[in-house]
């Protein structure tokens, strides 16, 4: 009996770590902040001002640079959600 009880925490724990894995995926991480920053300089680029233009040569760098951003971090989303984490299960035997 003590050792169904045991066996049912031992997925509580599981469940847990999984989780905080999961949560913790540094792709999650990374294509966050490439969106949030690609947000932010695409806005920066969506009102150039004519000094910043000339340095450019009449090229919208921020408006370019943050649709790459923006892209970049949703191939890393993209793949957190086509590819996720995979736990390795505990075998009794190891624990």
């Amino acid at each position: 009996m003590s050792e169904q009880t045991d066996s049912g925490e031992d997925r509580r724990e599981t469940g847990k770590s999984a989780a905080s894995t999961k949560l913790f995926d540094i792709r999650t991480i990374i294509g966050g902040l490439f969106v949030v920053y690609g947000v932010l300089v695409g806005l920066a680029g969506m009102f150039p001002t004519a000094e910043g233009l000339a340095k450019s040569q009449g090229i919208n760098i921020n408006l370019w640079t943050g649709l790459s951003m923006l892209a970049l971090g949703g191939l890393f989303l993209l793949w957190v959600r086509l590819r996720p984490l995979e736990t390795p299960e505990m075998s009794s035997e190891e624990g």
